[in-house]
């Protein structure tokens, strides 16, 4: 079989297939690249005016998702309404439940400047009015007419007593009657002169003194009422008064504020306290002004869009439970939490209210709450201000209760396809409330045209980040790269992060190579740095197969042992290397062990392979007897988990070889699946294989009979390195690409497998002739010994000569 032609290994770029000679001629690319799938869907969920059409976005880290909703909603947003400002301000009726206002546009900040300038003219106005000469005067008559209304009364009973020869006299506790002296008017009796008067006239006094008594008490609760009446008068006298001094101060708001009706109600709580809590504003004794809090009087603006044109696009980096929905802080003040409605912070909802959120899916799910809050705000159409614990119940102190806001937006979801499909699956709530998924492709179709978009991608971010242009050869290289990137010769690798970290190496060399442009050269130095950045495990196991400590063949020939390949994944990188597969047959009933998975240290698509070719053998060499064969396998020197079914093809090849006693020759190595019908898959990392194969055979010398057999179907994924191409070229390597398990016995062994007749009967000389030889040997075989081990020999036969025995 002929090895594959050069033409095969690679797909080239030619730098004369690109029209421009740098890529600082061509146009930026509008979008992402090649993902119109995407953009059409993200759109079309963008343009739904119904609820639940919030997007998620599909697609592995560093794809360029979130830059892809980013350029789109540039695009749409500022053309959008720019949605309304909210406020919170104080309920009065209230206090623990704030109210929400919203406002248009720009309003906001007005609404909180005008409370600030109404609070000013309060402060001086009211205190003004209580100052005024009319108000004094009208006070001054007040008190007047309580006083003399008091003090007459006073008189009429002071006069009374007199004529009574008894004393009407004030005290620190009150007022008090005592005799007179008669001698001495002016002087009230000592208790001894009292006691001297005759007692009929001591009598008469205390009868006296006890009618003026009486009337006195009467007198005194007359005034409480005279007080009471005194006090509403003064209180409205000094209501009239901040009446008038609010009433001006809000005229001008009232009017400017006409067409809001929310406002003007707060505005008329507002009057309503300052005048019920008058004294607030009236300077202390001494002449200093109170310590008032006047915080009842401000506006809390938590979303203010006056700089913004169109409607906002907003992502939040921590999507915690308080960042997303808002929270209420608190200040400690004397050893106590306390709170007011001014503490009351907004959230990226809020923000996001009548535009777009963007967040990360995976950082959404880490935060606790955060996307039931987030489920929850997307359900009932508003935003309401809870902490978790408030939620659930875990704490008892009573806090603020914010009025909702409505929130009416795009929601943005960017995450992993893992993410997406695990909500779908186990939370019903999703797909109700993201309807639409965004798609990113990994991969796009190679054409002329998507060249010229990868060119175009180059041209953006060179433009973007200040690098050197790209000149053909560069960008031809580029597209090479994400070729192999996608190991398919007919796709491009779109993976938007991997092809950026590669566009700036390559101006970091070109840029040290003192170059104007970014050439084909630099960009296979920054390849190359790359890989052997990354390339000391790699490097480690090449040096122990190359010692010896881990045994590879590469020459002569083995039965039952073959050189299979396998593709280890370190972090960032992933390379090829061979390894050595073994396998011994005995007579048995046709099972074969898996020594990986005895040990659990094989993975379940390796089993599967190994149960697919465990029936392959049954189905051709099984089909005119029993199976007689037990075979064992195993990955020799490996102690690490095994899986994957790509090695099914050579393992079945060690068995074959095996059972047929012919030898394999250690200058291949081989991949592939294989099916129950002996038919060769395609594998995943054939370029990786490829090359880890061909490192060894290099480093110990290139003979030119050595190579690689791969599945015929992996032939359009071949992407190979340049100096695997080279060593093909020169005829120093070898790539086979086979398409049945027959084709490659016959590559490894160097022997016929043969072709069955109609009877189904094989050469007797070919491979397959050659393991039915072996098979019916070991029935036979299984036969006798089933024949010497049959019961029911009688005593008398088993008396038997020396000779005799041996004979049986």
């Amino acid at each position: 079989m002929n090895s594959l032609p050069v033409e095969k290994l690679i797909r080239r770029c030619l730098p004369d297939s690109l029209p421009f000679e740098t890529t600082a001629d061509l146009a930026d690319l509008p979008g992402g690249l090649g993902q119109e799938r995407a953009e059409e869907a993200a759109d079309f969920a963008l343009s739904m005016r119904s609820p639940g059409y919030n997007v998620f976005v599909l697609g592995p880290t560093g794809s360029g998702r979130r830059k892809l909703i980013f350029q789109l909603l540039e695009r749409r947003a500022p053309d959008e309404k720019t949605p309304d400002d909210w406020c919170y301000v104080h309920n009065f009726a209230k206090p623990h439940r704030p109210l929400a206002l919203r406002l248009p546009a720009g309003m906001g900040v007005r609404l909180r400047e005008d409370m600030s300038h109404l609070l000013e003219d309060l402060k001086t106005g009211i205190p003004a009015a209580f100052e005024s000469d009319e108000f004094r005067m009208r006070l001054s008559q007040i008190e007047d007419q309580f006083n003399e209304k008091q003090n007459k009364t006073l008189e009429e009973i002071g006069k009374d007593a007199a004529s009574q020869k008894i004393a009407l006299l004030r005290t620190p506790g009150g007022f008090s009657l005592a005799p007179l002296n008669p001698d001495k008017l002016d002087d009230v009796l000592s208790p001894e002169q009292y006691m001297s008067l005759p007692e009929d006239h001591r009598r008469h006094l205390e009868a006296e003194v006890e009618r003026l008594q009486q009337r006195l008490q009467e007198a005194i609760r007359q005034f409480h009422v005279w007080r009471r009446e005194r006090a509403d008068r003064l209180r409205a006298l000094s209501e009239e008064a901040v009446q008038f001094a609010v009433g001006h101060s809000m005229s001008d708001l009232r009017t400017s504020w006409a067409q809001y009706p929310d406002v003007l109600t707060y505005l008329e709580a507002v009057k309503k306290d300052a005048v019920e809590h008058m004294q607030d504003f009236r300077p202390a004794d001494a002449g200093a002004p109170q310590e008032t809090d006047f915080t009842r009087y401000s506006v809390n603006l938590i979303v203010d869009h006056a700089s913004n044109g169109g409607a906002p696009v907003i992502y939040e980096e921590s999507p915690t439970h308080p960042n997303l929905i808002g929270r209420v802080e608190h200040i400690a003040q004397l050893g106590a939490l306390i709170t007011n409605f001014t503490l009351i912070k907004a959230g990226a909802l809020h923000r996001a209210a009548g535009g777009y959120l963007i967040l990360d899916a995976q950082k959404l799910l880490m935060q606790p709450f955060a996307y039931e809050a987030l489920k929850r705000t997307l359900s009932t159409g508003e935003i309401r201000i809870e902490s978790p614990g408030q939620i659930y119940g875990m704490v008892s102190t009573v806090s603020l209760e914010p009025e909702p806001i409505p929130f009416a937006g795009r929601v943005i979801l960017v995450g992993d396809r893992s993410l997406y499909y695990l909500l779908s699956a186990y939370d019903p709530e999703f797909r109700e409330l993201f309807k639409i998924a965004a798609d990113l492709e990994d991969e796009i179709p190679r054409t002329d045209d998507s060249h010229l978009l990868m060119c175009r991608f180059i041209a953006s971010l060179c433009r973007r980040e200040n690098l050197l242009p790209f000149d053909r050869s560069g960008a031809a290289r580029i597209i090479e790269a994400s070729g192999r990137m996608a190991d398919d010769q007919q796709k491009l690798y779109t993976h938007a992060e991997s092809l950026c970290d590669l566009i700036r190496e390559a101006d970091h060399f070109a840029r040290k190579n003192g170059h104007e442009h970014v050439h084909a050269d630099d960009v296979d130095l920054a390849r190359n740095a790359r890989e052997r950045r990354l390339g000391r495990i790699r490097e480690m196991l090449i040096e122990q197969i190359l010692r010896g400590t881990m045994r590879i063949d590469s020459d002569g020939a083995v039965i039952g042992q073959v050189n299979g390949l396998s593709v280890l994944s370190t972090g960032d990188t992933s390379f090829g290397t061979p390894t050595r597969i073994t396998a011994t047959v005995r007579p048995g009933e046709g099972e074969v062990l898996d020594i990986q998975r005895e040990v659990k240290l094989g993975g379940a698509l390796h089993s599967k392979g190994v149960l697919i070719l465990s029936s392959f053998l049954g189905r051709r060499y099984g089909l005119q007897g029993s199976l007689s064969l037990s075979a064992s396998l195993v990955f020799e020197q490996t102690y690490g988990m095994v899986d994957g079914d790509s090695a099914s093809t050579a393992e079945l090849c060690a068995i074959l070889s095996a059972t047929a006693g012919i030898p394999l020759l250690q200058r291949y190595a081989i991949t592939g699946s294989v099916d129950q019908f002996g038919n060769v898959q395609a594998i995943g990392g054939v370029n990786e294989k490829i090359e880890g194969f061909f490192t060894i055979c290099s480093k110990r010398g290139l003979t030119g009979s050595q190579g690689v057999v791969i599945p015929e179907t992996n032939v359009p994924h071949l992407m190979l390195r340049d100096e695997v191409v080279e060593a093909v070229k020169d005829g120093r390597f070898h790539i086979y690409a086979v398409r049945t398990v027959d084709e490659a016995l016959e590559i490894l062994t160097g022997e016929s497998a043969g072709v069955a007749d109609e009877q189904g009967v094989f050469p007797e000389n070919s491979i397959n002739g050659r393991v039915f030889q072996r098979l019916k040997e070991f029935a036979d075989l299984r036969k006798r010994l089933r024949e010497e081990q049959k019961p029911g020999v009688s005593p008398s036969e088993e008396s038997t000569t020396p000779s005799e025995a041996g004979e049986a």
